[in-house]
């Protein structure tokens, strides 16, 4: 049994979903297919799911499951990392928004309004995946549009068209800046970083900051 807990597992055990196929799973934790069918036939082999010729369907009253999604609980569901890694292997749409479109466009550098007691973390969601992260969220202990600790501040909508940074689905540059702009004195030294860290943005940046000095 120890042989099956590795970190290809583990995504599979937090990425496969009641009903699903090994293809899909492969697509969400970014494995190829075969490594997948190997690791998913190990699962299968502990009870944690059934294989069909097309078909994995998840066993979740499954001793081994069950004890796999409670370590991940008490061992990561209380770090905002975790809330980061885990989107990217539930195969929903989604991009971030707001104050983590401005911590992602920053690379990082700028962060704000944010501790351990009340972090939220800002995304918009497609809303045919509304029901697929609520369940996500169920499985893995995490909350939605709290008030306290950590949690996903979740903006439905009906389509997104995300750019990326470094390999993160995130609002555009531009839809970034206006809502920088919104809020320029909380955000003022991200605006100030743009140009440095985007440089076809920054006649823009520079732009506003002329029109800001002569409020």
């Amino acid at each position: 049994m120890i042989n099956i807990i590795n970190p290809y597992t583990v995504k599979m055990v937090i990425s496969c979903r009641q009903e699903d196929s090994i293809r899909q799973i492969a697509r969400r934790i970014s494995v190829s297919y075969g490594w997948t069918y190997t690791w998913m036939k190990a699962l299968a082999q502990q009870g944690v799911v059934r294989l069909t010729r097309m078909k994995a369907y998840l066993n979740e009253q499954n001793e081994f499951y069950r004890r796999t999604i409670r370590y991940i609980r008490e061992a990561m569901g209380n770090s905002p990392s975790f809330y980061y890694e885990v989107l990217s292997l539930w195969g929903i749409t989604y991009c971030f928004t707001q104050t983590d479109a401005v911590y992602v466009w920053t690379k990082g550098g700028y962060n704000i309004g944010r501790y351990r007691e009340y972090y939220p973390i800002f995304i918009k969601v497609q809303t045919k995946d509304k029901q697929i992260l609520e369940w996500y969220c169920r499985k893995l202990g995490l909350k939605i549009n709290k008030k306290r600790g950590i949690f996903f501040q979740v903006q439905y909508v009906d389509s997104i068209h995300p750019e990326y940074c470094e390999g993160m689905p995130v609002e555009s540059k531009e839809e970034t800046i206006r809502f920088m702009e919104k809020n320029k004195y909380n955000f003022m030294p991200a605006l100030e970083m743009m140009p440095e860290l985007h440089p076809r943005h920054q006649q823009q940046t520079v732009k506003y900051q002329e029109v800001a000095t002569n409020v």
